[in-house]
Formats: C-alpha cells, sequence, structure tokens
C-alpha cells in the first residue's frame, strides 16, 4: 500500500472509530470526501501546524461540518495541537472535537461551520479579503493564498450558498476553490427526492469555472483539477467530486451512513475493504511522517519566508508595517485620536447621518476599514466617501456592493473578519435582521468582532408600513448571547456606539440608527460603556428609560411634568446589555429607584424590559403604513401620547 492510499485508509477508519466511541456522528462524509482531503493537504495547502493563526496561510472551511471528524483526522496526522486522546474525546463535553468545528477552539480550524451553506459564504469573505489586502499590499506580497472550502449537497441546496456563489462569480474571487462532495445522498434519503437541478449550470451561469471528478478514489484526478483550478486567472472554480457515501460500509451509498454511526461490526467491514488492518485509534507511523514531509514541511518553508518578508519590511516601510501589523491583530486604538470628532450645540440629524460622519473619520484613520450594504448604502449611509467601489479592477477600493443578498452579506463578512487584516462591516434595514439573523449569531458564537448597522429603526420610517417597521427584531438581536447592541439617541452616542464596535475584538457588535432627525442632548455622553447613564436627574421616585429616538422624548416629558412639580428622573440605555452586566448595585444607583418606580420607553417590542423596570411602553403589534409621525403618534409615541401614558402610570400607582 503507497503512502497516499494508507494515509486515505487511515482517515476513513479514525472516522470511523472516533464517531463509533462516541455512538454519535457523520461517518459517510468524512469516508467518502478522505481522498480529497489527502489530496489537498500533501500537495496543496499551505499552512503551518506550529504557526496555525499565520495571516498568510491557505484557508480551509468545511462548510459541510457535520463531517467534523473529516477535519479532525487529517489536522491531528498533519501535526496541529490535536492529540489523539483529544480524538477520542470526540463529541464530549469540554473536549477540542465538538461536533461541529468551532474557531477559537480547535487549532486549524479556520471557521465554526454546521448551519450548512454558511461555510460557503464564510469562504467567500476569506477570498474578498484576501483578493483586498493582497492589492492593498502588493508591492509588499505579504498577503497570496487561496481559500478551499468543502460543500456537501446539502449546503447547496441551502439559500445563502447561491448567495455567496452568485457574489463571488460577480466578484471573480479566482483564488476560491470549491470542492462539492457529489455523493447524491442527505439525511433523510436519495438526493433525487428533493433536489434535481444541475449543480454544474447552475455554478457556470454564476460565472464560475467548473471541473468534474468523476471518481472520488481518483487522487490524480483529483490533483490535477486542484492545478487546473490553481491557474484560474478571472474565476472562482468549483471541483464537482462524485463520491460514494459510506464506502466499504454494508450500507454505502445511502442514507444508513449519513448520521449513524457504523458500529463495530460494519466498521470492521469498511476498515478490511480499505486494507487496514489495525486496532481502533491506530495511525500508522508513516503517515505521520508522510504528512511531516509533505504539508508541515511546505507550510514551514512559507512561514519563515512570510516572517523574512514582515522584518524586511519593518525595516523599510515602518508605518506601513504598523498599520499590517495592526490589521492582523484587530488592534485599533492607538489609531483614533481622542476625540474623534465633536458636535457643534444645536446639531441636529439622523443618527444614520451622524454614523456616515464617524465612518469618514475613521476611513481617514484606518486605511483598513472596509464596508458595505445590501443595496441600501444611500439609505442606510454606509459609504466611505471620495473611494471607489470594490472590484475586480478595483479589489482595494473600500465600498463593497454585496446586493440584495442580506444572509450572505453578514456571512461573507464574518469571514473576513476571520482572515483578520481588515476592519469591516456592513448595513441594511433593521426588520432585515431577521434575513440575517444565523449569520449574527454565528458571528457571536465565533467570537467575531463584525459591525453590524440597521437603520430605520422604528415604525417612524412610515409609509413602508408593518413589512418594513421594525418590532420584534431588536428583541431578537438581544436575545443573542456574547454581543452588543447599541441603539444610540443622538449624535454623541452614535461615535460611541462606533468606538465600541471597532474595539471590539471578541464580539459582535449592532448599531441602530434612525431616519428621523434627533437633537443633539445636552447632557449626553460618548462614553456608553456602561450602557446606561444618567441624562437629566430627578428628585422624584420616578425614571424614565429609554432608547434611540424616544430618548428626546423622554427628556420633553420629564420637562412637562418637571413644570407640574415632578422632577422625573432619565436614563438614556443605548445598549441593554451592557447595562444588565452592571453590577446591580450600580445599576440601582444609576436607575435612582426601586424597580416598581421604573418606566421604559422604546417604540419596539416590550420584551426583555421587564429585567429594567415594572412599567414598560412599546409597541407589541405590527406597525402601521402612514407618514413616520403620524405613524409613531398612532402608537402613542409623541409628546402628548407619552405623557398621558406615563401620567396614566404614576396616578395608578398611587
Amino acid at each position: 500500500m503507497n503512502l497516499d492510499t494508507l494515509a486515505v485508509a487511515t482517515l476513513r477508519s479514525l472516522s470511523i472509530d472516533a464517531i463509533n466511541k462516541a455512538k454519535s456522528g457523520h461517518p459517510g462524509m468524512p469516508i467518502g470526501s478522505a481522498p480529497l482531503m489527502v489530496t489537498l493537504f500533501s500537495k496543496h495547502l499551505v499552512s503551518d501546524p506550529q504557526h496555525p493563526n499565520w495571516i498568510n496561510r491557505d484557508r480551509f472551511v468545511l462548510s459541510a461540518g457535520h463531517a467534523s471528524m473529516l477535519l479532525y483526522g487529517i489536522l491531528h496526522v498533519a501535526g496541529y495541537d490535536l492529540s489523539l486522546d483529544d480524538i477520542k474525546k470526540f463529541r464530549q463535553l469540554h473536549s477540542l472535537t465538538p461536533g461541529h468545528p468551532e474557531v477559537h477552539l480547535t487549532s486549524g480550524v479556520d471557521a465554526t461551520t454546521g448551519p450548512l451553506g454558511q461555510g460557503i459564504a464564510q469562504a467567500v469573505g476569506f477570498a474578498l479579503a484576501e483578493r483586498t489586502l493582497h492589492a492593498m499590499y502588493k508591492d509588499q506580497n505579504l498577503v497570496d493564498h487561496y481559500t478551499y472550502v468543502l460543500s456537501g449537497d446539502g449546503c447547496l441546496q441551502e439559500g445563502i450558498s447561491q448567495e455567496a456563489i452568485s457574489f463571488a462569480g460577480h466578484q471573480k474571487l479566482n483564488k476560491l476553490i470549491l470542492f462539492y462532495d457529489a455523493n447524491q445522498v442527505t439525511l433523510d434519503g436519495p438526493l433525487s427526492m428533493s433536489f434535481s437541478e444541475d449543480v454544474k449550470m447552475r455554478f457556470l451561469a454564476s460565472g464560475w469555472q467548473v471541473l468534474v471528478v468523476d471518481d472520488g478514489d481518483d487522487m490524480i484526478a483529483i490533483d490535477k483539477a486542484i492545478k487546473k483550478a490553481k491557474k484560474s486567472h478571472e474565476k472562482p472554480t468549483m471541483i464537482m467530486v462524485k463520491t460514494i457515501i459510506g464506502l466499504g460500509s454494508k450500507n454505502q451509498g445511502t442514507y444508513k451512513v449519513h448520521g449513524n454511526p457504523l458500529g463495530e461490526e460494519d466498521g470492521l467491514i469498511a476498515k478490511q475493504s480499505y486494507g487496514f488492518n489495525h486496532p481502533p485509534f491506530t495511525i500508522p507511523q508513516e503517515v505521520y511522517d508522510f504528512f511531516q514531509s509533505t504539508f508541515a514541511k511546505r507550510g514551514k518553508k512559507a512561514f519563515s519566508r512570510h516572517k523574512k518578508t514582515l522584518k524586511a519590511l519593518k525595516i523599510s516601510h515602518p508605518s506601513l508595517y504598523q498599520t499590517f501589523e495592526h490589521g492582523e491583530a484587530l488592534s485599533f486604538d492607538t489609531r483614533l485620536a481622542t476625540p474623534l470628532m465633536t458636535f457643534p450645540n444645536g446639531y441636529k440629524d439622523a443618527t444614520r447621518n451622524t454614523s456616515n460622519q464617524v465612518i469618514q473619520k475613521l476611513a481617514a484613520a484606518l486605511p483598513m476599514l472596509v464596508g458595505g450594504s445590501a443595496d441600501v448604502a444611500k439609505s442606510v449611509m454606509t459609504t466611505i466617501q471620495q473611494r471607489g467601489e470594490m472590484s475586480p479592477l478595483d479589489p482595494s477600493a473600500p465600498n463593497i456592493n454585496f446586493g440584495i443578498r442580506e444572509f450572505a452579506m453578514a456571512s461573507i463578512q464574518n469571514g473576513m473578519m476571520l482572515h483578520k487584516g481588515l476592519r469591516a462591516y456592513t448595513g441594511t434595514f433593521l426588520a432585515f435582521a431577521d434575513y440575517m439573523k444565523p449569520a449574527i449569531r454565528l458571528a457571536a458564537l465565533s467570537h467575531i468582532p463584525s459591525i453590524f448597522l440597521f437603520s430605520h429603526d422604528s415604525v417612524a420610517l412610515g409609509e413602508d408600513g408593518p413589512t418594513h417597521q421594525p418590532i420584534d427584531q431588536l428583541a431578537m438581536l438581544r436575545s443573542i448571547p456574547n454581543i452588543t447592541v447599541f441603539r444610540p439617541a443622538d449624535a454623541n452616542e452614535t461615535l460611541g456606539a462606533w468606538l465600541e464596535g471597532v474595539r471590539s475584538t471578541n464580539q459582535p457588535t449592532v448599531i441602530v440608527l434612525t431616519r428621523q432627525n434627533l437633537p443633539l442632548l445636552p447632557t449626553s455622553k460618548v462614553d456608553i460603556t456602561n450602557g446606561g447613564y444618567v441624562l437629566v436627574e430627578g428628585q422624584s421616585v420616578w425614571t424614565l428609560v429609554a432608547t434611540g429616538s424616544e430618548v428626546s422624548l423622554a427628556v420633553e416629558v420629564a420637562e412637562t411634568f418637571a413644570k407640574q412639580g415632578k422632577a422625573l428622573r432619565v436614563v438614556s440605555m443605548p445598549s441593554m446589555e451592557r447595562f444588565l452586566a452592571l453590577p446591580k448595585k450600580e445599576q440601582r444607583t444609576i436607575l435612582g429607584t426601586d424597580y416598581h418606580h421604573v418606566i421604559t420607553i422604546e417604540a419596539l417590542s416590550t420584551f426583555g424590559w421587564a429585567a429594567i423596570g415594572e412599567h414598560n411602553l412599546g409597541i407589541n403589534t405590527f406597525g402601521q403604513s402612514a407618514p413616520g409621525p403620524e405613524a409613531m403618534a398612532y402608537f402613542g409615541f409623541n409628546h402628548d401620547g407619552l405623557v398621558a401614558k406615563v401620567k396614566t402610570i404614576i396616578d395608578t400607582a398611587k
């Protein structure tokens, strides 16, 4: 048995053993795609197991994350910090080998995958970041690598895959190579039950090069296909590899080997068909040596060259070197002047417009800032002015036209941020956060500091009506762990939200912006780290807590009550999560009263506000199509309406 074949048999057997031991997992694809993985890692992929986060490495994304044992197996034999004992703990509590790959947990895992299709979109983000950075540092040759992604039938059925495939083809991301394990089987049965499209034609229509390997065990053909893909100058490449799911099992080629362990008896039958006659969890030394002499050796040399290039750059162009280093580390504090900008007394504007002013200042300070929107740049105000649109002809331009592809946009941004080197942001209307939620959730789970801008943040957007007026979206976003949601009340808080987002290194930031003009509040703050602060002091036992456009309304209401001898306290709370993370004593100091005398005001769902105060004013029905002021008035979110609501609460409490 030659080394290639032995490595494949080892990888297949290791997957069978780990899944059998865990009594759960997906053996079919790890068995079917093992020859592809051995070929890719031994002959093509450039990375260094000793420096797994090196920025100029090739990226590999397992979009079909349920086939995780395929990735864990290759990482182990290739020399990453993943022991055989870790493999034996597959799918166990606190192990480094969870059911689906998790970035930042397991050495060598470049992206968290599992929700099908998102791996493809994140890989597009990697490829887009690579091309942008390659163009930015073209004279220094600091970033020049490929992005590989392995998907299955399930990934290609998810809608996000076509969004991402279309975008990649349009952008001509020629250094993106997608492997399609075409085993024609899904969890419920043959693919033909639910899928009959011509995948090859679909990719061709989207501007991709398509190559076909008819036998998934033919490593010579796989190698040739990868070589041809790497020569493409204008198109990303899809390599369709026709495999047999669960090859060697008595149930090969059927859904029975998709998501169930083979078991000891069938596992032995399969391993014998590979000519692998060793006890469970055996890795022949020749296999370790094979990957050390190919993959590890190649990666070590490439990493050494990169370090020499960086060392020379530090001497010849220290400023450029520092810019590159800050981008790689996602460390931007030293590049943000204090204050970044100030606003004059009497300033009044929509926070989406103020946000765009902040973007211009940030772009001047951060040459690695890039961003865009889902075809609403003129509404969400995401454009970096006097700068071009990112395209194959201008790859270093900062403005990205994602098109009407909200889900892919969010996931592509996640890939760009995982790549490192850039500081990316994306924007659309708050109502369309629904389209993006799975990618925002994955950003939070993956500790990715993506910045998501959302404008048109309430029924105040007006005539577009309830389909476009957000009600439940803000509560949905706040419910996601490891995320900070800011709804700023004016220009100062908008600047503060941006600074918090740019400085974040381990969690995403959501910034929710208005379409309507808001006044600069005399006592508002840029430092909104605590999530809430006293805007207006009051002697009454009652406190009004508000966010966004409702803060200035709350101030007006407090002024009205003050004239009547009731001085209400007003607290601006741009971030509920940040506020609730404060010690209880500090929360009470800011609120200035007990729970029963707190009235929260927000023109969206009241869900979640019970954690702050007993009385919650909001909108718990869908919106209305009407001019913005009329819609707000209809729901009682104008001065007179809120005065009446607050008065009723206070009088009833007596």
